[in-house]
């Protein structure tokens, strides 16, 4: 089966993070076509523009903490939003998108068409 995978432009200029990242994954996996079939994988390409402008409320930008664990004892990693967004917002959005997504084995096709400019 083939799929017209339409491409789609977001301005992130004045947006909140997390509602940035959910109507991203709306648009990857497909949501918004009347075709929708959770098993399939029939979504869009989203093209995410000036995340300089993404806009954080409360004071999760410098309260909110990212954990990674290595695998290794004492190997988990703890940071600061902010600081985790001075070294790579691509990262932080992608991570966000990850999430949101169902655990399978789509997940990661779904998760490489988006693509993010600062």
């Amino acid at each position: 089966m083939t799929t017209n995978r339409a491409h789609h432009t977001i301005d992130a200029t004045g947006q909140t993070l997390g509602r940035l990242a959910s109507r991203a994954v709306t648009l990857l996996r497909g949501k918004q076509k009347p075709t929708f079939t959770p098993h399939i994988d029939a979504g869009d390409f989203v093209h995410i523009t000036n995340l300089r402008g993404v806009r954080f409320t409360g004071t999760k930008f410098t309260v909110a903490k990212h954990h990674r664990y290595s695998g290794y004892p004492g190997g988990l990693k703890t940071e600061v939003l902010r600081d985790r967004w001075a070294k790579s917002p691509e990262r932080v959005l992608r991570l966000m998108v990850s999430g949101m997504l169902p655990v399978n084995r789509t997940r990661s096709t779904i998760v490489k068409r988006l693509r993010t400019t600062w």
